[in-house]
């Protein structure tokens, strides 16, 4: 995990967001990855944005994840997902996170739209915590990682947790397929 000095993160509620710390307080006991598994570091928020935060905190884009959220209309009626990929890929929203909303047409929300559905920080969206109704799409990678570090919430900190743990969340789908390599 790079230079990061991590914690448990269901001890520091000031290092994410409150859905997030919410997420932890209520995450289940027979879960089949531990909650104090999930850990948290305080990072400079001017580097939150994932290749400055890999360089400066010396974290391989193969451990780094992205939560991206996606939006798109069916009878009038947004739908929105999330959709999490390694950075060393990109999501495939217009082809499978599209099919997976089964909307015409999918693209990233709007900055606006994203922070409000989800009360979190943009740029620091992470899958813990989402709204219940969205699904969450888990590219296969991802679970496969030991561990990825993921947004926390907040630009200020970073939330590391073994792969397979996400695919665990509530709402959760490994997607085979999701991200393409860049």
């Amino acid at each position: 995990m790079g230079t990061l000095h991590t914690e448990p993160a269901r001890g520091r509620p000031d290092l994410v967001a409150a859905p997030v710390a919410d997420a932890l307080a209520q995450w289940p006991a027979d879960a089949p990855v531990d909650v104090d598994a999930v850990v948290v570091a305080a990072i400079d928020a001017e580097l939150a944005d994932t290749a400055a935060f890999c360089d400066a905190y010396q974290v391989g884009l193969d451990e780094s994840a992205n939560c991206v959220v996606v939006a798109g209309k069916r009878e009038g009626v947004v739908r929105y997902a999330a959709c999490v990929v390694l950075a060393t890929t990109r999501a495939d929203v217009n082809g499978v996170a599209r099919r997976a909303l089964d909307v015409r047409k999918a693209s990233f929300a709007p900055m606006a739209d994203a922070v409000e559905s989800t009360g979190m920080e943009y740029g620091g969206i992470t899958p813990i915590g989402l709204p219940p109704e969205w699904p969450i799409l888990v590219d296969a990678r991802v679970v496969a990682a030991p561990y990825v570090i993921i947004g926390s919430g907040v630009r200020h900190s970073k939330i590391a947790l073994p792969g397979p743990a996400l695919a665990a969340l509530p709402g959760a789908r490994v997607v085979e397929g999701l991200a393409k390599s860049v």
